[in-house]
Order: C-alpha cells, then structure tokens, then sequence
C-alpha cells in the first residue's frame, strides 16, 4: 500500500519516532505546502523549461497566494490545475480531476487557428463529434454558450513571457474539449455558411482489447494497439503475429493509442529485427539543464523474425509511447509512418501524490 504525505502525517507516529514526537498533536499538510512541493518539484524535474515560454517564477507568484486562501480542498484542485496548465503540456496533468473541471487536450476534436478562425481538423472515430456530425473544415463559433475566442481566453496559460502559437493550439484543443463529466454544447458554422447548433452528450464507448488483430485482402496482416500501457499486450501482440509470418506486409495500426510503457513496446519492436539497433536518444533533466544523451537500444525477440514490409498508422490521438513506437520502428529501419502529426507529448512522466 502506498501512502501519501498526507495520509503519513495523519496517521500518528511511528515505533520508532522520539517521546518528543510522540506527544506532538496530531497535524496535517497546509495547502501552502502541498503547493510548495507541487512548484518545487516541478522546478527542479520538469525537463522541458527550455521549450517553454512559461515564467515559472511569475507562476508561484500568482497562484500560491491563491492556495494559501483556498477554502477547500476542491478549490485547492482547481488552483493545481491551473498552475498545471501554465505549462500546456497535455502529459503534465491531475491524474484524476473532479467533475467539472477542464479537460486536457485532445479529446475528440482537434482544431487549429486560420486567421481569425477555429478550423475543425481531425475528428476523433466513434466519438460524440463524429455522431453529431461534425465535419472537418466546420467553423467553431461557439462552446458551450461561450464565444470560441472567450472559451480559449479563460484556459489560456496567464504567465507566458510573450505569446507562444503552440500555448494557443493547446487553449484551443482545451477549450473545446469541455470538462469532465459534463456534456456539451456547440455552434458551428459548416462550409455553406450556415451556423448550426450542435449537441455532444457524453458517450462510453465498450472498452476494446489492447491488441487486435486480422488478415487483410491481398495477403496483409492487420494488428491494432489500443495501449501501451499493459505487459500482456506484449504475449497478445505475438499471438496475433504467429499467423502473418507469410504476410506480404504488415500495417499496424498505433492510432488512438494514448501510451504507455517502453517496456511494453520495445518487445514488440524487437520482433522486427536480427540484431540490437539504437532507436532512441535520451536525456534526463540535470539541475537546470539536460544530461548527456545515451542510446536506448531494441533487442531482437520471438521465435522467428518478420521480415515483409511494414507501416505504422497514427494519427493526432497517438501520444507518448504511442508517438516513440512508431518513431522507433522507422528508426531501426523497419517501418514507414503513415498518418497524420502525433500528439507531441515529451515522455518519462512521474507522479506528484500531494
């Protein structure tokens, strides 16, 4: 069982604390450091500072009088959201935000701005937009009663040094994702010029298996990745290649794959060649820069090697280990990328319990 800081301090004292400590009454974390930690470790961990434009400093001065004069632990949540968000970085996020709160980018919709307006440019499949009818190329006039340009204003980081096109996009993509647990409601302007409304109502879709898999016409193999994130994956994506040795080629198909682990993806990759191949460099955050880089290498794996022609599929919903998959297979030289831009998430993600 793992613990929080919070959950340590109140659950008394240790056999091995002083009599001192003992007779200490019971305390909790404040918010104030709660906020501290959460801004110091990012401070000293967060590795992509310099890819910013966020005044980190001018973060803690804004938002930790806030924490300070939270009330509960719900507007405590929002304040941490919001600090998050000041690095509009879809991986830097509350694992597990409360109802209501904004949701983080992407979610079934991705637009960019083209002059003055927001383009719809990608729908996610079976989602709540692509039921509505939403069509690439439609205009978004408005989100939930909002007017697009005060939507993206109200998610927009407040602590850039200058504005940042890329801190935009990311406004955009939150902005119209709504929030959690919550339906929404949008206009939209097609390619005739017509505004319509358009409603989204929360939708589950049936959870799908990690890996599937089907021969295609023609001789050609076919093997979806929904995640990363499972090690069984790793046996279910052998199982689903066994049958394609012959194959003329093979697509595998990493869209809507929002990650997981190298651990999971590597084995994968390993099928595909004969001997060890780099397919990566790595850096760590160190102090206040990056260390050297070093070379992460794919072992070879399985009872046999395949050897036909490959293309990986992805599209703007394929994130982290979603976007290093099918970047390390065409870099061991063994696939062809085929899709759209990924998601642009950094990777090596930790959590921050507070």
């Amino acid at each position: 069982m793992r613990l929080s800081r919070r959950a340590l301090c109140a659950a008394g004292v240790s056999a091995f604390a002083s009599r001192a400590l003992a007779q200490e009454p019971a305390h909790d974390i404040t918010f104030a450091q709660d906020f501290d930690e959460l801004w110091g470790t990012l401070d000293a961990r967060y590795c992509f500072f310099g890819d910013k434009l966020t005044d980190w400093g001018r973060v803690r001065t804004m938002y930790r009088p806030m924490a300070l004069a939270a009330q509960s632990r719900e507007d405590f949540t929002e304040i941490v959201r919001r600090v998050l968000t000041e690095l509009y970085d879809a991986h830097t996020h509350l694992a597990d935000p409360p109802d209501g709160a904004q949701r983080f980018p992407l979610y079934d919709l991705y637009a960019e701005r083209h002059s003055a307006e927001i383009v719809v440019c990608a729908i996610k499949d079976n989602s709540a937009a692509a039921d509505a009818g939403i069509q690439i190329g439609d205009v978004i006039v408005s989100v939930d009663e909002l007017p697009i340009d005060v939507a993206v204003g109200q998610v927009m980081p407040k602590c850039l040094r200058h504005p940042c096109p890329i801190a935009d996009g990311y406004s955009i993509n939150a902005a119209i994702a709504g929030h959690t647990a919550m339906p929404r409601a949008m206009v939209v302007r097609g390619a005739n010029g017509t505004a319509r409304a358009v409603a989204l109502p929360l939708k589950q879709n049936a959870p799908e298996p990690d890996v599937s898999a089907r021969m295609l016409e023609g001789g050609f193999g076919y093997i979806r990745i929904r995640s990363f994130a499972n090690l069984d994956a790793v046996a279910a994506f052998d199982l689903a290649l066994e049958p394609m040795r012959a194959a003329r080629g093979l697509i595998i198909d990493a869209r809507d794959n929002g990650g997981g682990d190298t651990a999971v993806a590597r084995p994968m990759m390993g099928r595909f060649i004969t001997q060890p191949m780099p397919y990566a460099h790595m850096r760590r955050r160190a102090g206040r820069g990056l260390s050297a880089p070093w070379v992460e290498s794919v072992d070879p794996r399985g009872p046999f090697t395949f050897t036909a022609p490959v293309v990986v599929l992805c599209n703007h919903w394929s994130g982290s280990m979603a976007e290093g998959f099918p970047m390390g297979m065409r870099d061991i030289g063994r696939a062809r990328i085929v899709g759209t831009r990924m998601m642009g998430l950094g990777a090596a993600v930790f959590a921050i319990k507070l």
